[in-house]
């Protein structure tokens, strides 16, 4: 059983766990937000998503690392990269989706008469939202958390080369 104050500091713990993330997906999204609109006079609306998408990505992932969830020092990088990747890749689906759905369902069938650039915008904007949780929670959960798999896989692999 928790004790009332372990429970406490769980809380604290967790709280500042998610408003460190929060600070840095500040950065990633105003990257994610302002490559977007360069990408968008190349590339079409949802090209323009995905490479801005990307750009935050790779922005993001140290600061992520090392302030987000402390993992400074854990000499797991590459491992750590691998999952941050999969993650991002989950959350891209999730962002472009949302951005993309919004856009057909909610922006341009009820704000017809508003640019076109405020409505992707919007848009991207409710996407990126989505793609925030997605982010937090499976950095939280997988990335930047020793799972044991990699141990796992490892000693298995090592049986089978014996």
């Amino acid at each position: 059983m928790i004790s009332v104050n372990s429970r406490n500091r769980l809380k604290t713990k967790d709280s500042k766990s998610f408003f460190s993330f929060f600070l840095t997906a500040l950065l990633g999204a105003s990257v994610n937000f302002l490559s977007q609109i360069f990408y968008r006079k190349y590339f079409n609306f949802d090209t323009s998503v995905l490479l801005g998408y990307l750009t935050a990505t790779v922005v993001s992932f140290l600061p992520t690392k090392n302030y987000a969830f402390s993992a400074r020092g854990t000499g797991n990088t590459y491992r750590e990269a691998v999952k941050f990747l999969i993650i991002a890749i989950v959350a891209w689906v999730v962002q472009v989706y949302v951005a993309v759905a919004t856009l057909d369902w909610v922006a341009n069938p009820l704000f017809p008469s508003t640019k076109l650039f405020w409505r992707e915008k919007s848009s991207h904007v409710v996407g990126m939202g989505f793609s925030f949780l997605a982010n937090y929670f499976g950095h939280k959960l997988l990335t930047f958390r020793s799972t044991g798999m990699y141990d796992r896989l490892r000693s298995r692999n090592n049986r089978d080369t014996e």
